[in-house]
């Protein structure tokens, strides 16, 4: 077991675009009251996005009026994917098919950045000291992800699964004994001191759960970068064994647990090499 490289894990979820938009769950409403009245999000707010997908989280960003937006996705498929889809919403947002290090955001011009279930595939330090620089002072800042395997709870479809997962390869979402990335809320808020741009930080944990029949949640589990890497042989046997768990243990209804952690900084202090 070790841990998936990054550069291979920011092209990994393009495989099959659509299958990923389908199958994950979107995000709670709360993360975009907690950007609207902590983070003053509103119509004509400035706003970058890291990894924006398939745009789970650009849909509800443009919404509630981010104008402009620039959404930076490094996997073209998923980028393609994502114009093809917002159809005429798509007034003032423009798309840039880079990794965020090489992409040049102006300096100090942006109200609010976000990240959605992709910052962990990102060198940290690096990335929020860039961040520090994009924003204007006084500018939000407002990561966050999903997590279906947090570890902070038992979980009976978690339990029942172990055994075909247990041997993979990790994402970065996990580091040295099973702590999840994020959740490990001392690093996370100790990192984005450590930049010496960041104050006001918030850490917010939402749960709740929704509900997957069969076909669902193996397509779910198919998004997931340790098993959507694997031989096309070895994943459709771990998802057909996935599948008769869900039939057998849990008659084809599987309520899962999600954990959404949240990190909100305000760009107190202009940083520059």
């Amino acid at each position: 077991m070790s841990i998936i490289d990054r550069v291979e894990g920011r092209r990994v979820f393009g495989r099959d675009s659509a299958c990923y938009h389908e199958a994950r769950p979107g995000y709670p409403e709360k993360v975009f009251d907690i950007l609207r009245q902590r983070c003053d999000l509103r119509a004509g707010s400035r706003t970058f996005e890291i990894g924006a997908g398939t745009g789970l989280s650009t849909r509800r960003l443009l919404e509630l009026g981010a104008s402009p937006l620039i959404a930076v996705e490094p996997d073209e498929r998923l980028a393609d994917f994502l114009i093809k889809t917002l159809g005429p919403s798509t007034a003032n947002f423009n798309i840039r098919v880079a990794a965020f290090e090489n992409v040049d955001l102006p300096v100090g011009s942006f109200d609010l950045g976000t990240s959605a279930s992709a910052f962990h595939w990102l060198d940290e330090t690096n990335s929020l000291s860039k961040i520090g620089r994009t924003l204007r002072e006084g500018g939000w800042w407002a990561m966050w992800w999903n997590l279906f395997f947090d570890g902070s709870r038992t979980d009976e479809f978690q339990k029942a699964t172990h055994i075909l997962l247990k041997d993979l390869d990790r994402s970065p979402t996990w580091s040295i004994g099973d702590r999840s990335f994020a959740l490990d809320r001392e690093t996370r808020i100790a990192n984005l001191l450590a930049v010496k741009a960041f104050g006001n930080i918030q850490f917010d944990s939402l749960s709740w759960t929704t509900v997957f029949d069969r076909a669902r949640v193996q397509r779910l589990y198919s998004t997931f970068s340790a098993v959507s890497r694997l031989d096309t042989d070895q994943r459709q046997r771990l998802l057909d064994d996935l599948g008769e768990i869900a039939d057998k243990e849990f008659g084809g209804v599987i309520e899962l647990r999600i954990t959404t952690p949240m990190y909100t900084a305000q760009c107190q202090r202009k940083i520059f090499d």
